[in-house]
C-alpha cells in the first residue's frame, strides 16, 4: 500500500522537479511512512511513499522492467499475484523480486491493458514508458484506491491524494459549486468528480493514457450488478458463496505484515472474521470502535463476537468531544464535503491500530452491496410494487422495513405510506431507488448561492449514459448507484481508505472480490425475495457464529451528529458562526447557512431534522477544506525532506531518446 504522485510539466525548470516532486510526496507521506523513492526523466516525474506490505527488502518504488524502459508508481494489493506471477514466467517474463509491484508491470508489457481484468486487488498506478513519452494511470473495478489528476500550466499532475498538488508551483484550489450541488445531493462526488474546479479522480475501472499531448480516457470494465441465476437449491448457494468468501478471504490474508480486523459486530464483519480465524495459523486481533453515548454504542455485539471466535480483540472508545476535535483533520485527509461525523471515529481508529502494531486490516465493506443489506434495496422493491399490493400487503411490507428501529412504529409506518404512494412513481429518471433519500440532498442544496444549478444533473447524465443501465430492475439499478456513488465516493474512500491511510493502515475488503459480487447477484436472483434480511449469507455460516449475530437486525454504523459541535464549541466552529467568516465563502448564501447554523445551535438535538443535520455538517465541512485547500491556511506542516526516508532515486532527465511527450 503506498501513495503516489507525479507530473508532467514541460515548462517547469528541470533543476525544480526534485523538489517539486519530493514536496508533493511529503503532503501524502502518511500513506506511506516506510520509504520513499522518485524517478525523473525529461519534463516527467513520478515518485512513490511505500507502506510496505508485500517483499520488504526489495519492493521499492518506483521500478523499472529490466530494460529500464518502463517505470511503475503503484499504490494498492494485488492479491492474485502468486498466480500471475507464475503465468508470466511460463510466457518467459523475468522477475527479480517477490512484489505484487512487478508482476503489475510485467503484466502490462506482455498484455497492454488486457491485464486489468485478469487483476484481483485493490490498486492505482501511473507507468511511464521512457522511449514513447507515454503515461499511463488506472484505478481499480471498484474504485478501491484513489486517484485524481488536473490539467496545470500544459502539462498534467497526478496524486494519491488531492493536497500533494499544493506543492506544485502556481497551483491553486477552487471549489466549485456546480460540484458542491452535485456532492450535497448526491451524498459523495460522482466517480469522475471532485469538488474542486479543474480536478477529476481516475473513475473505477478507468485508464488514462497521455501522449503525445492527447488524454485519452476509457473504461476498461464496466460495473455488473446481474448474473445468471444459481441453478442450485438454496443449500447449495449457502455453500458456494461460503467457499467463494473463504477463497477471498484466503487471497486477502496474503502479507509479510500482520493482518487483523475490523470487528463492528454485526454479520458482514463477523463473516470476515470467522474466515480469517479459520485460515490464520496464529490468533487474530480485531479493532472496533465504541462510544461513550450508548445510543450509538454496538461494543456488546462486538464482545460477544470476539469472545465466539477467540480473537484478541481491543476497541477505542470515542466520545463527542473526540469527534469535535479530530473533525477538522479527518475533513484534511477525506478531501471533500461529507454529510456525516461517522469517519471520524474510523480515523481514531486506525490511529488504534497503528499505534498497536498492525498496517493492514480487513473489513466487512461491499456486503450490503452484494447481498442487499440495506433497507434501501427493500424499500425499492416495495414502492416499485405499491400499485399492484393490496392495502394489507402494503402494511406489511412497511411493517418489514426497519424492524431494527425502536421507533418505528404505525405512526412513522404511516407517514412512511403517505411518501411511498407520492414517490411510487419515478420523477428522476434513473434514480427511482435514490428519490427519497435526495430528499435531504434538495434541503442541502440550498445552502449554495447559485440555485440555477441543478443538483442531479450529472447524476441523471451518469445514468443515461451507463452501458445496460436501462434494462437492470429496480432493485438492480439500486444496488449500481449503491456502487457507484456512497460505497466508491464515501464508504471506501471518506470512511475507508483515507481515514486508514491517514495513519498508515490498508484496508482490504473480501466482499468486494469480483467472484463474491458475481456470486451474491447470481443468488440474489434467486433466493432474496427482501422477507429476510441476506438469507443466503446467515445461511452459509449457520452455526459457525453467535445466534445473536445471525438474528440481529442490520444495525446501520452510526456516530454523534452536528450536536457534538454544539456541545463543545471547538475554536473552529467560528467558521459557520461568525458572519465574517461565512461572508468569506464566496459560494455560499449565507442567510439560509446562517438560519441553519442558528437553529442547529440552539435547538435540542432531537428536535433537529436529518435533513437539517446533514445540512449543517456538509456547510461545515466545506468550511473547512476552503479554508484548508482555498485559502490555504491551517495546513499541517509538510513533512522536512530529511524525514522521507528517500530510498530510490532514478534520474532519468536526457538519457534516453525522446518520441513525444506533451507539448
Amino acid at each position: 500500500m503506498c501513495g503516489i504522485a507525479g507530473f508532467l510539466a514541460p515548462s517547469l525548470h528541470p533543476d525544480a522537479m526534485p523538489g517539486v516532486v519530493t514536496s508533493m510526496l511529503s503532503l501524502i507521506r502518511h500513506r506511506g511512512p516506510d520509504e520513499t523513492g522518485y524517478y525523473l526523466d525529461d519534463g516527467f516525474a513520478m515518485g512513490t511513499v511505500r507502506l510496505a506490505i508485500v517483499d520488504l527488502a526489495s519492493g521499492s518504488q518506483p521500478m523499472s522492467d529490466p530494460t529500464g524502459r518502463h517505470w511503475i508508481s503503484f499504490n494498492g494489493e494485488l492479491y492474485n499475484h502468486v498466480e500471475l506471477r507464475e503465468e508470466l514466467r511460463a510466457l518467459g517474463r523475468p522477475f527479480r523480486t517477490h512484489c505484487d509491484t512487478e508482476v503489475v508491470l510485467q503484466a502490462w508489457l506482455q498484455w497492454g491493458a488486457g491485464c486489468l481484468t485478469r487483476f484481483n486487488g485493490a490498486f492505482a498506478f501511473a507507468i511511464r514508458d521512457a522511449v514513447s513519452g507515454e503515461l499511463v494511470l488506472a484505478r481499480d473495478r471498484y474504485g478501491k484506491r484513489p486517484l485524481f489528476y488536473t490539467e496545470h500550466d500544459g502539462g498534467l499532475l497526478f496524486a494519491s491524494e488531492m493536497k500533494a498538488f499544493r506543492a506544485f508551483p502556481g497551483f491553486r484550489f477552487t471549489l466549485d459549486p456546480r460540484e458542491l450541488a452535485s456532492v450535497f445531493a448526491v451524498w459523495t462526488p460522482l466517480p469522475d468528480r471532485t469538488p474542486f474546479e479543474g480536478v477529476r479522480q481516475l473513475p473505477m475501472g478507468g485508464v488514462l493514457t497521455v501522449r503525445d499531448g492527447r488524454r485519452t480516457l476509457r473504461t476498461y470494465e464496466e460495473l455488473a450488478v446481474d448474473a445468471p441465476p444459481f441453478e442450485g437449491s438454496e443449500e447449495d448457494a449457502a455453500a458456494f458463496v461460503r467457499e467463494t468468501l473463504r477463497a477471498s478471504v484466503e487471497l486477502r490474508l496474503r502479507s509479510d505484515v500482520e493482518v487483523g480486523v475490523y470487528l463492528s459486530g454485526g454479520l458482514d464483519s463477523s463473516v470476515v472474521t470467522k474466515l480469517a480465524t479459520d485460515l490464520s495459523r496464529g490468533e487474530v486481533r480485531t479493532f472496533s470502535v465504541a462510544f461513550e453515548n450508548a445510543e450509538f454504542d454496538e461494543s456488546g455485539s462486538q464482545r460477544v463476537v470476539a469472545s465466539h471466535l477467540g480473537t484478541r480483540h481491543s476497541s477505542v472508545t470515542v466520545s463527542g468531544a473526540d469527534i469535535a476535535e479530530h473533525f477538522p483533520a479527518a475533513v484534511h485527509h477525506a478531501e471533500v464535503p461529507s454529510f456525516r461525523t461517522a469517519f471520524v471515529p474510523m480515523y481514531l481508529l486506525s490511529r488504534h491500530v497503528r499505534d498497536s502494531g498492525v498496517k493492514t486490516v480487513l473489513s466487512g465493506e461491499g456486503a450490503d452491496e452484494a447481498f442487499l443489506g440495506y433497507s434501501l434495496f427493500r424499500e425499492t422493491m416495495l414502492r416499485a410494487s405499491w400499485h399492484e399490493l393490496s392495502g394489507e400487503e402494503r402494511k406489511a411490507g412497511l411493517a418489514r422495513l426497519h424492524p431494527e428501529l425502536a421507533h418505528f412504529g404505525p405512526a412513522h409506518q404511516k407517514h412512511m405510506a403517505g411518501l411511498f404512494q407520492q414517490f411510487s412513481e419515478e420523477r428522476l429518471p434513473g434514480l427511482f431507488s435514490h428519490e427519497l433519500r435526495y430528499q435531504n440532498g434538495r434541503f442541502a442544496a440550498r445552502l449554495l448561492k447559485d440555485r440555477g444549478v441543478d443538483p442531479f444533473a450529472d447524476a441523471l447524465e451518469m445514468v443515461r449514459a451507463a452501458p445496460g443501465y436501462a434494462g437492470l430492475s429496480a432493485v438492480q439499478k439500486a444496488q449500481w448507484l449503491e456502487y457507484k456513488t456512497l460505497l466508491a465516493g464515501y464508504l471506501l474512500s471518506t470512511q475507508g481508505e483515507r481515514m486508514g491511510l491517514a495513519h498508515g493502515v490498508e484496508n482490504r475488503c473480501p466482499f468486494l472480490d469480483p467472484a463474491v459480487v458475481r456470486a451474491a447477484a447470481s443468488v440474489n436472483l434467486r433466493f432474496d425475495d427482501g422477507s429476510e434480511e441476506k438469507a443466503i449469507l446467515k445461511k452459509a455460516f449457520r452455526g459457525e457464529l453467535p445466534a445473536s449475530s445471525l438474528a440481529r437486525r442490520k444495525q446501520p454504523y452510526r456516530a454523534p451528529g452536528s450536536a457534538v459541535f454544539k456541545d463543545h464549541r471547538p475554536d473552529y466552529l467560528e467558521l459557520v458562526l461568525s458572519g465574517t467568516e461565512l461572508g468569506k465563502l464566496d459560494w455560499v448564501d449565507p442567510v439560509f447557512a446562517q438560519k441553519l447554523v442558528a437553529k442547529v445551535m440552539t435547538t435540542p438535538a432531537d428536535e433537529i431534522s436529518t435533513k437539517e443535520d446533514q445540512a449543517f455538517v456538509y456547510l461545515l465541512s466545506t468550511a473547512v477544506l476552503d479554508r484548508r485547500f482555498v485559502r490555504d491556511t491551517g495546513w499541517p506542516d509538510a513533512v522536512p525532506e530529511a524525514d522521507l526516508k528517500i530510498r530510490t532515486v532514478v534520474d532519468n532527465r536526457r538519457a534516453l531518446p525522446r518520441v513525444g511527450g506533451m507539448r
